[in-house]
């Protein structure tokens, strides 16, 4: 099959990764960048090589023929580019998260499936190196079945640094980084039945919430706590961006640690593993495995739009997922439990 030709709607802090992460996939062309700001636009063509720019997006769509279009915008552009693109029956990627409320994310879903547009929504977290072998041991039942997990993102990166904009956000640490952890946890554990959160600011000069802890009924009754936090604080230890979990189950327990150690102890033992994410030139050190796990997101959304094989991250499954961040904000909300 010849390369699928596909446009770039936003050229911010991201784009600068994502379209690196599509040059080690292969299989697809590039053709056009869109920014509302074109001086931003011009300098990512420049960069990758990309041969026309655009202001407008709607004169895109109507120059360009496209299999595909990668939104990488800001949140609050998320929908409106969604439906254009399937107005014009153009296939969608979008940037989590999805929408900035489920309402929202609903419309974008319902709008593609009338238009029979495929919807991807680009959720890279659970394709990172060290989670991908988590769920690698538990399909294996190495651990027998999981009653209690805790899967942990807490860090005193200053991420506001490189993305003011986050400062804005009403709502932050929930949907920027619960649209992550969540989705881990329904990919280790399956869907919630139950949840209960609570959320704090502890930076002053921001508008939405930097600290969140979640708790879920999940699965066949695993309870699953899922603590985030950008509190700005000293820690000892603080791996930005890794993610660290301890599995409890019914014959042994599994942990994800620091430098990327997975301990898998049984009545055997303990059996220890470092598995690294794979290193790529245009990955920033600082978001490492973050950045190496959009390479095999983008290779399993791009089989799903050749027909290849069934893609993870659709909008539909990931509509799963925004459930959960505002059901975690109903929760914090009310102080109260949240029922699905």
């Amino acid at each position: 099959m010849s390369s699928l030709k596909f446009a770039v709607l936003g050229t911010g802090f991201w784009s600068h990764f994502q379209i690196p992460a599509w040059h080690e996939v292969g299989g697809v062309e590039l053709t056009a960048v869109y920014n509302r700001t074109v001086s931003k636009a011009e300098r990512v063509a420049a960069k990758f090589g990309v041969p026309r720019v655009y202001g407008d997006v709607d004169e895109l769509f109507q120059k360009e023929e496209l299999d595909f279009v990668d939104i990488i915008t800001e949140i609050d552009a998320h929908a409106p580019l969604v439906k254009k693109a399937a107005y014009h029956g153009v296939a969608v990627i979008c940037q989590k998260p999805m929408a900035p409320d489920l309402q929202t994310a609903e419309d974008m879903v319902g709008s593609c499936r009338k238009a029979g547009v495929p919807l991807f929504i680009h959720e890279n977290w659970r394709w990172q190196t060290p989670i991908r072998a988590v769920h690698g041991i538990l399909c294996e039942d190495r651990i027998g079945r999981p009653f209690r997990a805790r899967i942990d993102m807490i860090s005193g990166f200053p991420v506001f640094d490189n993305q003011p904009f986050l400062k804005t956000l009403k709502h932050f640490i929930l949907t920027d980084l619960g649209s992550h952890i969540l989705d881990v946890a329904r990919v280790l554990f399956g869907e919630a039945s139950t949840l209960y959160c609570q959320t704090k600011q502890i930076h002053r000069d921001i508008q939405g919430e930097d600290v969140a802890t979640v708790m879920m009924r999940m699965g066949a009754g695993t309870t699953v706590v899922c603590n985030m936090a950008y509190a700005g604080n000293f820690l000892e230890y603080d791996h930005f961006p890794q993610t660290y979990m301890f599995i409890e189950g019914e014959r042994g327990s599994l942990e994800l640690g620091p430098d990327y150690w997975i301990r898998v102890t049984t009545k055997d033992g303990t059996l220890s593993k470092r598995v690294p994410p794979p290193r790529f030139s245009w990955a920033d050190p600082a978001y490492d495995v973050v950045h190496a796990s959009i390479v095999p997101c983008n290779a399993n959304v791009l089989a799903g739009l050749k027909g290849e094989g069934q893609a993870e991250t659709t909008g539909e499954d990931n509509l799963k997922t925004v459930r959960l961040v505002f059901g975690a904000y109903d929760s914090a909300e009310k102080d109260g439990v949240v029922r699905f």
